[in-house]
């Protein structure tokens, strides 16, 4: 781009167009704030004695890096500062009660894959922010379509921020010197149909038949009957799957399965799975748990779990054909009826 476009002021005009805007561009300055903060803290690693050792055990009953207590201290230090009634992260129990008065509250995945770090992979924070209801705990509770806006930020090679706010979605980068995210990518649209798809493979045996027939045909391609032949990706980091299938397209599955711990699906809804499925929606994308659109779900309790199937329309689309075809009780099914009645004959 030839004019240098900051944040700060990429943030003055959307903002006035929806509720309570300038307090919703307040909150996303605090976050980018903290988000360069602790970029240099991720890049610096052992030099800053962050080690991405284990830490404890988070609320959920998830294993703690180190590196995750210090990023849910930046981002809540961070939102102190901000107009937020109340902040819900991974990292805590339940909502922290900040400014009562406030219109908004946040649900917020400080960092995102820290397990990832020790491998250099790219890893990041996910951010969704919402109007507050008639109580604070209700609130988070709503669908995912009372969203105003969402967005994350992924540590990597640069540090960026992609931010769903007013229907669209755009991407920045850290300019490191100037200390400020500079605009990238206006308007961002997902590619309507992708050859390419990204699922943990190895989990196969475990998966439910619907996700087991749509892996299959891809696999098999044009030599089974298929349109065309799928690449396959696996990163296992949520934030760098979700840029790329801004970047390239495709779909990208962690699904429910057969497994006692994964039966309701593995990503959470309202931090992880709901600014998500903003972010999709609003480039032109989708996001499913294969049977429901993801931003018409809501939680029951905060840390709830749900399958997450995103990305181009096509693919999306196509793998809930799949999962309306084949009731939910035969889901495990290895019956060769899949194989015949599949999406591509």
């Amino acid at each position: 781009m030839d004019e240098r476009v900051t944040l700060r002021s990429h943030l003055e005009k959307p903002v006035a167009q929806i509720p309570y805007g300038a307090a919703v561009g307040a909150v996303i300055e605090a976050i980018a704030a903290a988000a360069i903060e602790l970029a240099a803290l991720i890049a610096n690693g052992p030099l800053a004695d962050i080690t991405g050792q284990d830490g404890g055990i988070n609320s959920d009953g998830d294993r703690q890096k180190d590196i995750d207590i210090v990023a849910d201290e930046m981002m809540r230090r961070a939102l102190r500062g901000a107009p937020v009634a109340a902040v819900l992260s991974e990292e805590a129990a339940l909502p922290e009660t900040l400014r009562p008065e406030a219109h908004l509250c946040v649900a917020i995945d400080p960092l995102d894959g820290s397990a990832n770090l020790e491998n250099n992979i790219s890893i990041g924070t996910i951010f969704s922010i919402r109007p507050r209801g008639n109580d604070i705990l209700s609130t988070f509770f709503e669908p995912g379509t009372a969203q105003c806006a969402a967005g994350f930020f992924v540590y990597g090679p640069q540090t960026t921020l992609v931010l769903a706010l007013n229907a669209r979605v755009d991407i920045f980068i850290l300019d490191r010197r100037a200390g400020e995210f500079l605009l990238i990518r206006k308007a961002v649209q997902v590619a309507r149909d992708t050859p390419e798809f990204a699922i943990n493979a190895s989990n196969r045996r475990h998966w439910h038949g619907p996700v087991r027939a749509y892996i299959d045909e891809c696999l098999a391609g044009s030599s089974g009957g298929g349109e065309a032949d799928f690449n396959m990706r696996w990163i296992g980091s949520l934030v760098a799957e979700s840029f790329r299938i801004l970047a390239r397209g495709g779909v990208f599955l962690y699904p429910a399965d057969a497994r006692p711990s994964y039966r309701e699906g593995r990503v959470r809804l309202l931090y992880e799975a709901h600014p998500m499925a903003l972010v999709m929606e609003w480039a032109g994308g989708a996001a499913s748990t294969g049977r429901r659109r993801i931003l018409e779900l809501g939680a029951r309790t905060p840390h709830q779990r749900v399958p997450l199937i995103m990305g181009s329309m096509r693919g999306v689309r196509d793998i809930a054909a799949i999962h309306e075809r084949i009731e939910p009780m035969f889901d495990n099914s290895d019956a060769p009826l899949f194989a015949r009645r599949g999406l591509f004959r």
